[in-house]
């Protein structure tokens, strides 16, 4: 079991006990999912992006990448309908764990003028979105090798009912916010 699994079970519970008064241990929020998006625009143009940030992705994440298609034809955009636009993964258990550990702690910090991320960012229903401009703040990317820089979207979905039950579980697992 990783170190932040045994850490969530134990301390980060108690604390979220004693702050929100939960009477049943299975009320206390809990990350479900982190799902990691890659739009790829250009790629209308030149399928090879796509492959790049394919690679990207999967380097990043340590999980293979699913190809987004569009849903439909956009003919101002030049998009058919099916055709690939980015790709996304999504990371549970062992791996979502390890992911948070290393954006938290490693890739976060890399950020220049990093002031911590906004608090603002959570959708009501206890979910925080996260938006990224370059992807080489991750260590497993080698900047000689980056083609072009992109950015991310990297979703955290919990059981928390309110914003401040999962803004509370995210700082406890290390989310530097931004006072």
């Amino acid at each position: 079991m990783s170190r932040l699994r045994e850490q969530y079970q134990n301390e980060i519970a108690s604390a979220m006990t004693s702050k929100f008064g939960y009477k049943n241990p299975m009320e206390v929020p809990k990350l479900v999912k982190i799902v990691v998006n890659m739009g790829v625009g250009e790629a209308k143009e030149n399928q090879k992006l796509l492959d790049s940030a394919i690679a990207d992705m999967e380097a990043i994440t340590g999980q293979k990448a699913v190809i987004t298609r569009a849903k439909n034809s956009v003919a101002n955009f030049k998009i058919r309908e099916g055709m690939g636009i980015g790709c996304k993964t999504t990371l549970r258990g062992e791996k979502m764990y390890e992911f948070l550990d290393r954006l938290v702690n490693l890739s976060l910090p890399r950020v220049r003028d990093f002031r911590g991320v906004s608090a603002n960012s959570f959708d009501g229903r206890g979910n925080y979105a996260l938006g990224i401009k370059e992807q080489i703040i991750f260590p497993e990317i080698e900047y000689d090798k980056v083609d072009k820089v992109r950015g991310m979207d990297i979703i955290f979905v919990t059981t928390a009912n309110t914003d401040e039950e999962a803004r509370e579980l995210l700082r406890l697992f290390g989310m530097p916010f931004a006072k």
